[in-house]
């Protein structure tokens, strides 16, 4: 008697195309809808916006303080050709990030550097931490 394993080699991959099917949003692949990806941090003096921006031109990118937010628009250009697969999305892209504190908005900087784009949002004065002496009395 002979039996065949081959056919049990195949069962995950099966599975996962049934799992994708089954999860897969009405709206889409669910990773262009939050693109670019990004990172947010912050340290005692500045909050850092990291944003994966590899092939987007400079003058297709525009970045937008408001009060509250950061405003980071652009537009990549869509590859051309046929694919079976296609991770990396093209066309226009908004991201709003709220900034949880008061900025200090002349101050703030952009650069890119390997495909990374690096927004350097300086804190105010007024919510920077200050250690306060204690005397005694």
């Amino acid at each position: 008697m002979v039996i065949d394993f081959n056919t049990l080699y195949k069962f995950p991959s099966r599975f996962d195309r049934v799992f994708e099917e089954f999860f897969k949003s009405p709206m889409g692949d669910d990773r262009r809808l939050a693109y670019p990806p990004l990172n947010l941090s912050n340290d005692e003096d500045n909050i850092y916006v990291r944003a994966e921006v590899p092939g987007v031109a400079l003058e297709d990118m525009e970045l937008t303080l408001t009060d509250k937010t950061l405003v980071l628009k652009g537009e990549r250009s869509a590859p051309e050709g046929k694919y079976y697969r296609q991770e990396r999305p093209g066309g226009v892209f908004h991201r709003v990030i709220n900034i949880g504190v008061p900025v200090d908005r002349d101050s703030v900087t952009a650069t890119i550097t390997d495909g990374v784009l690096t927004v350097t949002l300086p804190k105010a004065a007024e919510v920077k931490p200050r250690n306060i002496a204690i005397d005694v009395a």
